[in-house]
């Protein structure tokens, strides 16, 4: 992504409030818990929270939204402190609040603020709509407050949509699409509201309504999200595709939706294709809720970027923080084989969990040469995201895994082969906290590039 690129985020700020506390009692009047409140924190909320998770990113973000009263003033500063540039069109009445009441990680209640919005907005103005003519991606994010509604914004939004892909994040009490988004992602619940006329709770239900409402609002592409089970994906195609969460993910999908709408944004500005977006919001969304980020006020950035980090860092957190030993491998694993089986099965014998650090294509090509690697670096994550023997994967993109050493700090980093302590990089990186490098043994005769030899003989005589 170049310097210049920018994503613009359009529709309905809120305030998300967290209050936190314990229960040992309930109330003497009512059979209600009483819920004694020990602490509170503020976030953005939805066109928001999208906002910051774009940013976050490290991608140039700037919202167009409406902010009101003491509460719009609240999600301006904590929009600001994250990086978020904000185009305020302004409303009368207040930004609407969602408050949860928390004990722990169970949510007690929620008690929404939500005073009109939508008919008392601002005028879309200059800076506006020049945002979204030099944007080189659109998100909306409708949370039915009425800012997507404004015949003006829809006009500037499908002049926009002539050289930016416009992802759609719909809502039942919102607006429908405008004609020609590059991508509409809505849940399996809100397809349901708005395809009502489609019947039935199963998958062939589900892609009955992406293809109703692909042609309803002449999309290009429809991401019906199925929340731990991925998310369906059509495009005109004679099948659609479903694109599996990589695990499973329990806990808090607060703001899941945000995180898979703007990281699918992020990868069509940056020019993949719709499949491989939706594959990779699909990633980013179920590590969101493993994260639990929604639970904090605070959105932390990648440290290196890239598919898979965020996970493994959080597998890495959580092994220490019940003291548990975190070994980590890497190489570049093109066309798996049993070699590399013994040898990830050795390396996670060594700890509690096994971190596999996967050289990008980019990285493999510079390594290896043209013609490599065969099995794409997507794919090959997902072949050792399967091994029992695997906890997380990420992809790098320099020539070696220093810098995600770096931020993984790892108290074992296990290399297959025949070096030498001497010979790896990795190893100096790896004694700066006091840990340690092993080399593990190889199967004689087991190697990608035989392997492709023989494939490339066998290919020839035939």
């Amino acid at each position: 992504m170049t310097a210049a690129q920018t994503l613009v985020v359009v529709g309905d700020s809120l305030l998300d409030r967290d209050v936190q506390g314990a229960v040992d009692r309930v109330c003497p009047d009512a059979p209600a818990l009483v819920l004694a409140a020990t602490t509170e924190s503020c976030r953005a909320g939805g066109a928001g929270l999208a906002a910051c998770l774009a940013r976050a990113r490290d991608v140039p973000t700037t919202l167009v939204t409406a902010l009101g009263g003491a509460s719009g003033n609240i999600v301006r500063r904590l929009l600001e402190d994250a990086g978020v540039h904000v185009i305020d069109l302004g409303m009368t009445s207040p930004t609407p609040e969602k408050i949860r009441l928390r004990s722990g990680s169970q949510t007690l209640m929620r008690l929404d603020r939500a005073p009109g919005q939508g008919s008392d907005l601002g005028e879309f103005g200059l800076e506006a709509r020049a945002a979204l003519l030099d944007a080189t991606g659109i998100l909306v994010s409708d949370y039915g407050g009425g800012i997507t509604a404004q015949p003006s914004i829809r006009r500037w939004l499908r002049r926009a949509s002539l050289h930016a892909p416009v992802i759609w994040d719909p809502h039942p009490r919102g607006a429908d699409p405008i004609s020609g988004a590059a991508l509409a992602t809505p849940n399996r619940s809100e397809a349901r509201a708005i395809a009502s006329d489609v019947a039935g709770d199963d998958l062939r239900a589900d892609a009955d309504r992406a293809r109703l409402l692909r042609r309803r609002w002449s999309s290009e592409a429809i991401a019906v999200t199925l929340g731990a089970a991925g998310a369906l994906l059509e495009t005109g195609s004679p099948a659609p595709r479903v694109i599996p969460a990589p695990s499973e993910a329990n806990g808090d999908t607060c703001g899941a939706g945000d995180m898979f709408a703007s990281s699918a944004a992020i990868a069509l500005m940056r020019g993949h294709p719709a499949d491989d977006a939706v594959a990779e919001a699909v990633a980013d969304a179920t590590v969101y809720v493993l994260d639990g980020a929604a639970a904090t006020p605070r959105i932390a950035a990648r440290p290196i970027g890239g598919y898979g980090i965020r996970r493994a860092l959080d597998t890495a957190e959580r092994i220490r923080a019940r003291s548990g030993v975190v070994v980590a491998t890497g190489g570049c694993f093109d066309l798996l084989h049993a070699g590399h089986l013994a040898t990830l099965e050795a390396a996670r014998r060594l700890g509690d969990c096994l971190i596999v650090l996967i050289n990008s294509d980019r990285s493999v090509a510079s390594l290896k040469g043209e013609g490599r690697p065969v099995v794409g670096e997507q794919d090959r994550a997902q072949l050792l995201e399967g091994l029992e023997c695997v906890d997380a994967v990420a992809i790098f993109d320099d020539r070696t895994p220093v810098r995600a050493l770096e931020a993984l700090r790892p108290d074992v980093f296990a290399k297959g082969g025949d070096y030498r302590d001497t010979d790896l990089p990795e190893a100096a990186v790896i004694r700066q906290w006091a840990g340690q490098t092993v080399i593990l043994p190889t199967i004689r005769g087991h190697s990608t590039t035989a392997l492709i030899e023989r494939v490339s003989a066998a290919g020839t005589a035939a």
